[in-house]
């Protein structure tokens, strides 16, 4: 579907958070699905060390007293994660606007790389961990410069934003330069997220350490609200015009270049009180052996890659994902492109909020088991039919448009469609992480964890990416009124319209794309499943990492 509503494996979305440690890929878990990890280097060996011995408080009393005790840190992090969904949501607004501007395929293809960082922030969390000034604070010495970076950035992209987007003077987007500044924002929003995550194990105590999650979830569900479905209703004339106005205007009441600065002064306010008022924990200063080197870090995920039952689930996990590419990551821009309003897509995706936290729990009833892959197995066929579901729902849409827009049935259709798609999704989702947290190694569960939900990550962002890359090149036109000249290119597409004519499409790429990457879907369901599934049967030491001290 859209960005705004798409699916979470894709790293598109980064609204729920699930309540890791320094080194786990939070952006992609649900709403109230905890992955937690014990013995584990780095940031993450901080959840272990105890608070010094207090006396005993009264009966009844204590769990109140210290929440009410740390009701400023736990304020803290729900801020902290609010300002890290901020950047997150204007990510996935900007490909519905590139849509909206008539932006190539190829061109969101190419900007889908914005959604990686998230997925590869394992690869420099370590660095993130080890590396810090002792005498300003081991997370702060990330957090503050990270985000003062980031607020300058968005007060100068505010000044750029529109020339970028080619508003104004008759100019399309500059897509490689967009692309270069929001991955450069979702870069820092991962930078920032480490920091927070390792500072939100010793700002808690360990009897309130729970809060984290919470703090996790709500915060980066709230910033990726304002980020992206509160800005593309704002920035959206017509909606405005509707909805918040008496005198119609022809612009929204906020622009993305207004966006920017209120956000960038609001990220060096907060940077500055942080920096000036909050201290950290001296008293959970980690020794030397909790902050192992950078390199001792990364040899160890080596060795667990290495080992042939991992081997062997991220390649098949890395390739699971194909058939659901095309629904996931074209569909909710082909439905911008028939016309149904970006804003209007966004809000779709408020009521699947209670929805998205109500899923994992019950879902989890059932991948609680020996085998949580069966799950995964049974709800794959089913998502992948959803693919062809979503192809007639973009080929009805236009049949269904009358000049005031969309009937009420037409919404009620797409929702209901989505939720439905949605159970499939987190079915899936749930099954896998059930699965990794059962075969991660204990002694290095958060490392090893991550490793495995990284590669899960990857394998839903880089179909995404291709499925977007390839609509282009599947679709057939065909130049009208000027038969002389074809519409292949950029440039036969402009030779027809100075020769009089026009380019019609005589077959959409994403239909093909549909066909494929479901026919692709249950090649892989009846070939390779059987494999996923046989996993389940390996013994424990199969997954145990052989290490060496």
């Amino acid at each position: 579907m859209s960005p705004a509503i798409a699916a979470k494996e894709g790293g598109r979305q980064r609204r729920a958070g699930s309540h890791h440690h320094y080194l786990d890929v939070r952006s992609e878990a649900p709403p109230g699905l905890a992955l937690c990890g014990d013995g584990l280097p780095g940031g993450e060996a901080e959840a272990l060390l105890l608070p010094p011995p207090s006396p005993p408080p009264e009966a009844g009393s204590r769990g109140a007293r210290g929440c009410r005790a740390e009701l400023g840190s736990i304020l803290l992090l729900l801020v902290l994660y609010v300002l890290q969904g901020i950047p997150l949501g204007l990510a996935g607004s900007v490909p519905l606007i590139l849509q909206s501007k008539s932006a190539s395929y190829t061109d969101q293809a190419f900007f889908s790389f914005v959604f990686w960082p998230f997925s590869l922030k394992l690869l420099w969390a370590p660095l993130v961990d080890a590396v810090y000034l002792r005498s300003f604070g081991r997370r702060k010495s990330w957090l503050v410069p990270t985000q003062y970076i980031l607020g300058l950035f968005m007060i100068y992209m505010s000044t750029q934003v529109d020339l970028l987007l080619g508003d104004g003077e008759g100019r399309g987007p500059n897509v490689v330069a967009l692309t270069g500044t929001f991955f450069f924002f979702e870069f820092l929003a991962a930078t920032q997220d480490i920091a927070v995550d390792g500072w939100a194990l010793t700002m808690l105590s360990r009897e309130n350490v729970g809060y984290a999650s919470t703090c996790n979830s709500v915060g980066q569900t709230a910033g990726y609200f304002l980020g992206n479905v509160l800005f593309l209703a704002l920035e959206s004339a017509s909606f405005c015009n509707k909805y918040l106005r008496f005198q119609p205007q022809p612009q929204g009441i906020v622009t993305l270049s207004d966006f920017l600065f209120f956000w960038g002064t609001v990220f060096l306010i907060t940077t500055t009180l942080v920096a000036l008022l909050k201290k950290e924990n001296k008293e959970l200063t980690p020794t030397k052996e909790e902050t192992k080197g950078i390199t001792d870090t990364y040899r160890l995920l080596f060795s667990i890659i290495k080992m042939p039952a991992v081997l062997t689930f991220c390649l098949l996990i890395l390739t699971a994902k194909v058939g659901f590419s095309a629904a996931d990551a074209v569909t909710g821009l082909k439905l911008v492109e028939e016309g149904v309003p970006k804003e209007h897509l966004a809000l779709l995706a408020v009521p699947m909020v209670p929805l998205q936290i109500i899923l994992p729990l019950i879902i989890s009833k059932y991948t609680a088991g020996p085998q949580p892959l069966n799950t995964f197995y049974k709800a794959m066929p089913f998502r992948l039919l959803f693919g062809l579901e979503f192809a007639f729902l973009v080929w009805w849409t236009p049949k269904v448009k009358h000049e005031g827009g969309f009937p009420v049935y037409y919404y009620v259709v797409v929702l209901l469609s989505y939720a439905l798609h949605q159970i499939t999704l987190y079915s899936m989702y749930v099954a896998i992480m059930a699965f990794n947290a059962k075969v991660s190694d204990p002694l290095i569960g958060g490392t090893y964890m991550t490793l495995l939900n990284t590669v899960s990550n990857l394998g839903g962002n880089w179909p995404s990416t291709v499925a977007l890359w390839l609509v282009d090149p599947l679709t057939v036109k065909e130049c009208a009124g000027a038969q002389e000249q074809t519409c292949g290119t950029t440039v036969a597409a402009e030779l027809c319209t100075k020769a009089g004519g026009s380019c019609v499409t005589t077959l959409d790429g994403y239909y093909v794309e549909s066909v494929i990457c479901v026919i692709l879907g249950f090649g892989w369901w009846f070939l390779l499943g059987p494999k996923l599934k046989k996993l389940q049967d390996e013994g424990q030491s199969s997954w145990k990492c052989k290490r060496t001290n």
